[in-house]
Formats: structure tokens, sequence, C-alpha cells
């Protein structure tokens, strides 16, 4: 069955656009033009990844995503003509996986949704069939990859799929440290650039999730000037 994609943009043209190159490559694809139409659609039929504009008539695009956030862990892509870190350091905090701006190239943009499908088939229930479970357990965390289950002393953490990547691949690592450039390309699979903030931003947000104190943290603990570690 194709992957279904949730394109919210209240331009009308992109929109049209987005939807040709999707439909070319297979994916069947819903279109909404404001946050509440999005909200209903996701409601009736959860989409397997949405692209999400900033600029929305009734909601802006990083409250649609952080609402979103609160009940599905399906990929969000967030697309927009802002081009300023904040943005897009915002963006990613509420949960979003991955930020294109105005004017993008559709090529990228299709290349990048196929990164966040397959990660989200990987990591999710279903993603590896035949593939034998696999779990850690950490002084009390505790993560799951055949049912991208994860608890923190018995008390359930929702993870998106790209969080739970992050969270895996330093598990999977524990006790060896993990630049920032190798863990941004195991689990975004794309090149490391130097002024790339987008891991600090995600580990700041998976510490938040597993309760961490800012200073002493007890899980994901960083090794200055070389990257993180899970003892």
């Amino acid at each position: 069955m194709a992957a279904t994609i949730l394109v919210v943009d209240d331009e009308a043209a992109i929109a049209d656009l987005v939807e040709v190159y999707l439909r070319n490559e297979g994916y069947a694809v819903r279109k909404c033009g404001t946050a509440a139409d999005a909200l209903t659609a996701a409601a009736a039929s959860p989409p397997d990844l949405a692209i999400l504009d900033v600029m929305l008539p009734d909601l802006d695009g990083f409250a649609l995503c952080q609402r979103l956030r609160e009940k599905y862990l399906f990929p969000i892509v967030m697309l927009t003509a802002r081009v300023e870190d904040m943005d897009k350091i915002t963006g990613l905090t509420l949960g979003a996986d991955d930020y294109i701006t105005k004017p993008f190239n559709p090529l990228e943009l299709l290349a990048r949704v196929r990164t966040q499908l397959r990660r989200y088939t990987l990591y999710n229930p279903g993603g590896a069939a035949g593939a034998p479970p696999e779990e850690y357990e950490i002084n009390g965390l505790f993560i799951a990859r055949h049912n991208h289950r994860c608890t923190l002393y018995g008390e359930e953490i929702a993870l998106t799929p790209l969080e739970f990547s992050i969270l895996w691949h330093l598990c999977a690592n524990r006790g060896s440290v993990v630049s920032s450039e190798a863990l941004f390309e195991a689990v975004w699979g794309e090149k490391y650039m130097d002024s790339n903030n987008t891991v600090m931003t995600h580990i700041a947000r998976l510490r938040e999730k597993l309760h961490e104190p800012s200073r002493r943290p007890r899980f994901i603990k960083t090794v200055w000037g070389v990257g993180y570690t899970i003892e």
C-alpha cells in the first residue's frame, strides 16, 4: 500500500507542485490549506508523513506541529520561507523531523521524504518483518526496537521516530563516545556540516523527555569537543 503524505500549505501553487512530485513517486496525497483541516484529516486517518508550511492562516505550522506531536508519531517535515536558525531550532524542538526552506528543490524534498519514511518504517512496528526483537535496558531506561517502546523507570516515554533513532544508536554504542558527525550521518543519512546544530537540538529534546538534569545528566552525557555517550 502506498504511503500517504499530508501536505498542509495555504499556497495552492506550492501544494499542487508538491502533490505532483509525490504522486509521481507513487505516494497518496491529501492536501489541506489550514491547520484546522489538517488536524481533522489526521484524526480521521493518520498519514504516514506530514509536510507542514509554517505560515498558515489560522495557526502557525509550529503550533500545528506541537498539536500533532501530542497524538502522533509519524514524521513531520517543516516547509517554510523562513531561513533563520531560531525558526529551525523551534521546529525541531517542537517535534519536527526535518526542515526545508522555500524556494526548494522538489527532488530534495522527495529525498527527505523517502529518508524519513525509511526511518519511520525501520523503527516502528511492522517495519522490519521477521527481524528478531531487540532491546536495551540501562539503569532504568528501557528501549525496544521491535515495538518502538521506550520507558524510564516504568513510565512510558513518547519518542518520535527520529528521537528513537538517536537514542537507539547511542544505546547500541553504549560505553563509546559517538561524535555529532557520526550520530548525524548514522541517523539522518546525510553528510554532516560543521555549522549543523540539529544534533544538539534533538539531544536537548531527548534529555527533556528523559527528565535529565541539565548540569548532571544521568543518561545522555556530553563529552565536550568529542560527542555524546550513554554509560
